[in-house]
């Protein structure tokens, strides 16, 4: 087994999917810069997470969102192409993304009331009425 664990960010919306055993899995791509200057690129990992947690994060697993993922690394071979893909064990939500705009909110409110806890700065300080929509957490 080789364990990983990866910061970056979400490529596009997770898609639950429904394998033909009947189990869900969730899946999601993730960005992670590599090197600096002119050297540098984006490493990018498919990663999938089994059973219910999956399907509860989905929702928070959208495109521009930070995320840390901690799993087991694999490699997998399509077209002629070698794909790293993480068996996700621990998500940890680091906030960014899109919001949802039926709360009547825009995002400079929203960034004014964020605090300095989890990923680069996602939490959000909770005051009266106000819901956060995903706290750092490990699920």
């Amino acid at each position: 087994m080789k364990n990983i664990t990866i910061f970056g960010g979400i490529g596009k919306d997770a898609v639950v999917r429904t394998t033909p055993h009947g189990d869900k899995v969730t899946g999601f791509s993730v960005a992670v810069d590599d090197g600096f200057g002119d050297k540098k690129r984006t490493i990018w990992f498919d990663c999938n997470l089994w059973g219910g947690r999956g399907e509860k994060l989905a929702q928070y697993l959208t495109k521009g969102s930070r995320v840390c993922v901690s799993g087991d690394l694999s490699t997998r071979e399509h077209d002629g192409k070698t794909y790293l893909t993480i068996r996700a064990a621990e998500v940890t939500l680091g906030g960014g993304g899109q919001r949802d705009e039926s709360q009547g909110r825009d995002d400079s409110a929203r960034q004014s009331k964020q605090s300095g806890g989890g990923f680069g700065g996602g939490g959000y300080a909770m005051d009266d009425g106000d819901s956060i929509p995903f706290a750092p957490q490990v699920l």
